[in-house]
Parts: C-alpha cells; structure tokens; sequence
C-alpha cells in the first residue's frame, strides 16, 4: 500500500505540473490600473475544464502527503 501511494503522489505531482503550466497567464498587468481587463474574463469551457482536473489533480497530491506525513500507510 506504501509504494501505491508513493507511486499515485508521484504521478499526480508530475500530473500536475503539466496541468498548471497548460494554464493561461492570468495577470492583469497594465491593463489592472483602468479595470480595462474585466473585459476580456469570459472564461472558455475548455479552460473551466482544465481548472477543475487541476484541482481534483492537486486534491489527489494532498491527500497522498497527508497520508504519507502523517505515517497513516504503513
């Protein structure tokens, strides 16, 4: 059980570092000082979707330390 969960963390850490650098740059920049970028926040369904498997994804990873910190599979 101890190697499964090693092997879960490690893909899913691997997982999702694919998963966040897949996501689109967010900053404001310039534009923040006039709110000229709450024009552009319609958020696509591909994206929508890309942000819930990161986040399943990264529950997954901290389920997996907690488990493995903590000593709970032995």
């Amino acid at each position: 059980m101890l190697v499964f969960t090693w092997t879960i963390q490690v893909i899913s850490a691997l997982l999702l570092i694919v998963l966040i650098l897949m996501h689109s740059p967010k900053g404001d920049g310039i534009a923040g000082i006039g709110n000229a970028a709450q024009m552009f926040t319609s958020q696509k369904s591909a994206e929508k979707g890309l942000n819930k498997l990161t986040a399943i994804v990264a529950l997954v990873f901290i389920v997996c330390v907690f488990l493995l910190g903590f000593g709970i599979i032995k």
